[in-house]
């Protein structure tokens, strides 16, 4: 894939997502000879750097974030494409300097300006921006979660809004650049034997599921104002469920993709007080063994005041009202310090009627997408077992992408970079789409300030509070790992 010749501004480009992420997706992209003659990256931030220094920096900090394909030799021409600029977005005269090297570097490369920055300064970049009319015919990329709640996200969309277009606007998420997160609608609408049951007749239960080995490492400053809830939940939970549930595009536009996204969150059963406290387990780690390795609990982590409420564990469960899948439960959940990295959708369908030939185990018929840390799609069914008797056995089917395409997966920013230069909309949020997955968990976080409602502990290493497996189980179901 080519893309036209560009001019991505930077701002936050000495930080550590430009530093782990962007700059080595860009690098990758670059390799596959996605940019065409003259394109640009200029780097900006408070560092004082020449262009040299500052890829004498990028040597140091960067490249050892390079993992894949790492040519020494392209890595030099790489670093001729990138320039910096000492910027300082409340100085009088920044953008002005800003304006002058883009002038004189792009010759009408198409502008994208890319927000790896704290959302306090965002109104500061945009404002100076449109004052130099760099806001005309350029694209702006900014990082969810937007906000810590529907209020502040509204606020900042609004503020996006005084000097950017809608289609100018680039929410992103690094999930939906998965390989694995995009392939969910290859299978769901490109093949006749899964669409049909995807649906209340044949579905017993959904149940998706983030999980992460490692607590807050250094990140408790950030986490401990944030937490799961709204780290994971509204953020990247909501949107697999998006693509789980969605009905099929009129056309793979992607207004008419996130229309589809959207009347799944509008569709999604309202919360209550009650339905809070009843259907969303709130949980935080405490000292137990993980990878192998004592480890202590959140409140022992660095920078985590000793009386914090963070949850670092979040399950609930919801419905969607609407003719697909009214009655059927979902199950999402989250959370530091498990067993595990992983990432996967479990589809549970329902048991055949009668038992005619013998007895279904629990959860034998079921749909496994992998999403991290392998690709993978498992199918579980059922077969007879060797012998003179009728015995059932669970046997299934695997689908791992690594057999069949061996081309190589890009990383979720190196996708959505790509999109982002070329103009594709499809996998970025929309400000409706943000706003009403804010709308629809900020009902939870009320709930629990008004009902003083505390998390929950579990041990590091484990799958969670018990009263999340109560949650499942008060239905008659269990969590994917113990069917």
């Amino acid at each position: 894939m080519k893309i036209p010749a560009f001019s991505l501004v930077m701002f936050g480009g000495t930080g550590d997502l430009a530093m782990r992420k962007l700059l080595p997706a860009l690098y990758q992209s670059f390799l596959d000879g996605a940019f065409a003659p003259n394109s640009r990256v200029i780097c900006a931030a408070r560092t004082v750097y020449t262009h040299e220094t500052y890829r004498d920096w990028m040597n140091e900090a960067v490249k050892p974030n390079v993992t894949d394909r790492f040519d020494e030799q392209r890595w030099q021409e790489f670093l001729q494409l990138v320039l910096y600029l000492p910027f300082n977005a409340t100085e009088a005269g920044a953008f002005a300097e800003l304006k002058n090297m883009l002038d004189a570097q792009d010759a009408g490369n198409q502008r994208v300006f890319y927000l790896a920055v704290a959302p306090s300064i965002f109104d500061d970049i945009c404002a100076g921006l449109a004052e130099q009319g760099l806001n005309q015919n350029s694209r702006i990329v900014v990082e969810k979660p937007l906000g810590h709640d529907l209020a502040s996200c509204q606020e900042i969309n609004d503020m996006f809004a005084c000097h950017f277009s809608e289609q100018q606007i680039f929410r992103i998420d690094h999930y939906l650049g998965k390989e694995s997160v995009q392939n969910l609608m290859a299978l769901r609408f490109g093949n006749s034997f899964f669409e049909p049951i995807l649906r209340r007749d044949y579905i017993s239960n959904v149940q998706i599921t983030i999980s992460e080995e490692l607590g807050v490492e250094r990140r408790a400053e950030f986490y401990d104002q944030t937490g799961a809830l709204r780290d994971m939940v509204q953020n990247h939970l909501l949107q697999l469920l998006c693509f789980v549930a969605m009905n099929a595009p009129a056309t793979m536009d992607a207004d008419n993709i996130r229309d589809e996204k959207l009347g799944v969150l509008r569709a999604l059963k309202p919360w209550t007080a009650d339905t809070v406290l009843n259907d969303v387990v709130r949980g935080q780690y405490i000292a137990g063994v993980s990878q192998g390795k004592e480890v202590q609990g959140y409140l022992q982590e660095q920078g985590v005041p000793a009386d914090s409420n963070t949850e670092t564990y979040v399950a609930l469960k919801t419905e969607i009202n609407n003719w697909r899948f009214a009655g059927v439960p979902f199950y999402l959940r989250t959370g530091k310090r498990m067993p595990k990295r992983m990432a996967e959708i479990v589809i549970v369908f329902k048991s055949v009627p009668y038992e005619l030939i013998g007895k279904m185990p629990a959860g034998s018929n079921r749909l496994v997408i992998e999403l991290q840390p392998e690709e993978s799609i498992r199918m579980y069914c059922l077969a007879k077992r060797p012998g003179n008797s009728m015995k059932l056995g669970v046997v299934h089917l695997d689908m791992d992408a690594d057999d069949f395409f061996p081309e190589r997966r890009m990383d979720g920013y190196e996708r959505l970079l790509l999109d982002a230069l070329s103009g594709n909309l499809s996998l970025f949020v929309r400000r409706d789409e943000q706003e009403q997955a804010w709308r629809w968990v900020e009902p939870i976080m009320n709930t629990w300030i008004e009902q003083n409602v505390a998390p929950k502990p579990y041990a590091s290493g484990t799958w969670g509070p018990p009263a999340a497996n109560a949650l499942v189980a008060r239905d008659g179901n269990n969590w994917h790992e113990e069917l």
